[in-house]
């Protein structure tokens, strides 16, 4: 992610996935395969995400970085764990007819909060 922060839609990743398993009716399990990284389910508006952005940075914000004891360490992320904390590490989906099982605006996204290192998401599909 080019930026310490931000938001990146991957419902198309996910339900290319779902397609290409087989699987018709189960479940998938997203994950964010890193502490300072979430993955939720919310609307992809963009004054929405914007919003979103803006609170978690009102909740915990970034600076001064010296508020935070985990920064003593030598970290400057204890911010981003917080954030996390909030978004949340994983969610479920169900698999209905082959796709996902989403309500009418619902989308997939992963949120990046301490963007300077690689990071991953996992993908399980369960079903048959």
């Amino acid at each position: 992610m080019p930026s310490r922060q931000g938001f990146v839609n991957i419902t198309e990743t996910v339900e290319e996935l779902v397609r290409k398993s087989g699987v018709r009716e189960g479940i998938t399990l997203v994950n964010a395969m890193h502490i300072s990284a979430s993955v939720f389910i919310n609307d992809a508006e963009s004054g929405l995400l914007q919003d979103y952005e803006e609170w978690l940075e009102r909740l915990a914000p970034h600076a001064p970085t010296s508020q935070y004891h985990h920064n003593r360490t030598g970290e400057d992320n204890a911010d981003a764990h917080l954030k996390r904390q909030v978004t949340g590490r994983e969610v479920v989906v169900a698999i209905t007819k082959g796709k996902l099982d989403f309500g009418p605006w619902e989308q997939l996204f992963y949120g990046e909060f301490d963007g300077r290192r690689r990071k991953r998401v996992l993908v399980k599909i369960i079903g048959e």
